[in-house]
Order: C-alpha cells, then structure tokens, then sequence
C-alpha cells in the first residue's frame, strides 16, 4: 500500500469502509474506477450526490423516499387499518415484490442489539406506538427477521402494543422463514406465504 500514489490509497481505504468490502476489492473497484471512462466517474458521483441530497426518511413510516410523505405513505387506496413493521427499507422493496400486501409500512431502522449498543431508543418503536394509538389501525404485523435480535424486538414492540391498544391484532409473519433468514434474500414467493401465514402473536 505504502508504494501506491496517495491518491489511490485514500480510495481504497474509503471503499473498505463499506459493508462487505475488504482490502483486495477496495484494491480491485479502485483501479477499475481509474481505469473507466470519465463520463462513467461523472454519473457515479452524482448518483452518490443524489443520494445524500435528494432521499430522505419518510416522517409517517420513516422509510426512504424523494417526497415527505413517501409514495406508499400517500397512496390512498391503501388499507389504513394494517401497519407492517419491517427493519430496514430493503425489507418494504421485498414485500412490495410479492404484490400482496395493500397495508402499510412501518420501518425500526434496525433492531434491538445490546452487543453492539442497541436500544429500544435508538429504533423508531414510539413513533410505531404513536401511529397505533389510533382506532383506524386494527392489526399489526411484526415482519422483523427471524434471528434472535429480530425475535427480541418483536417481543418489545408485542409489549409495547398491548399497553395502549387492547383491541389491536398483532401478528408474527409466518412459515415459509426458515430461522436466521433476511426477507431481502428471500424470493417473491417464499414472503407471500409468509405473509398469508401470519399468525396471532403471543
């Protein structure tokens, strides 16, 4: 590394910094980026530009969007009375594939994890509870990953729930998971099932 011009090292170390990206493919894309047209360079930094300056979090369901609220937060044929809680934005891209779901989202923007500092704080749990509070909302569905952490949110956001609303169904998305599965990596199929075998959560 240390014979490698300044200008490339600072890339390479930048591109490590991303999810999944290790010395040698930060190394790789560095050199590939080097060796691609300008025009090329051009777009991809204003395609990073846009994606600081022109998304945003929705207000309503805190998924990511151009517009304050978000196009499915504004669609008004949507079924009011159904809210489902995913984790992260990837999650609603999933569920809207299978094409069978007419409610809306809710996004945590992660899950409880005191290993890594974590909270019920630090998630978007009491503006979940806030949207619940209302009588227009009769059923929940809690679509967070089924791992451990995803489990244990569920279980806090079940508790939460049941304390200001008694007439609200909350459901656990159901079979067609296996344990330890992301809903981003399951296929359209597979979360439709799971979807239509969601269960009373208790």
């Amino acid at each position: 590394m240390e014979r490698l011009p300044q200008t490339l090292v600072q890339l390479i170390r930048v591109l490590e910094r991303l999810p999944g990206i290790g010395p040698k493919t930060a190394a790789r894309l560095t050199f590939y980026l080097f060796q691609t047209p300008p025009h090329f360079v051009d777009e991809f930094i204003k395609g990073l530009r846009d994606l600081k300056e022109k998304l945003g979090n929705c207000s309503v369901c805190h998924n990511i969007d151009e517009t304050d609220p978000c196009r499915i937060c504004s669609q008004a044929q949507r079924d009011r009375s159904l809210i489902c809680v995913v984790e992260r934005p990837l999650d609603v891209v999933a569920i809207e594939a299978t094409r069978s779901f007419s409610g809306f989202y809710h996004v945590l923007g992660g899950v409880i994890n005191p290993l890594i500092h974590v909270g019920p704080d630090d998630l978007q749990i009491s503006s979940l509870l806030k949207r619940c509070s209302s009588k227009e909302v009769k059923e929940i569905i809690l679509a967070t990953n089924p791992t451990m952490e995803g489990e244990a949110t569920a279980l806090h956001i079940k508790k939460g729930l049941e304390k200001i609303n008694k007439d609200l169904k909350i459901t656990r998305i159901g079979h067609g998971l296996p344990m330890g599965a992301d809903l981003d990596y399951a296929d359209p199929g597979t979360l439709k099932e799971a979807l239509k075998g969601r269960q009373v959560f208790s």
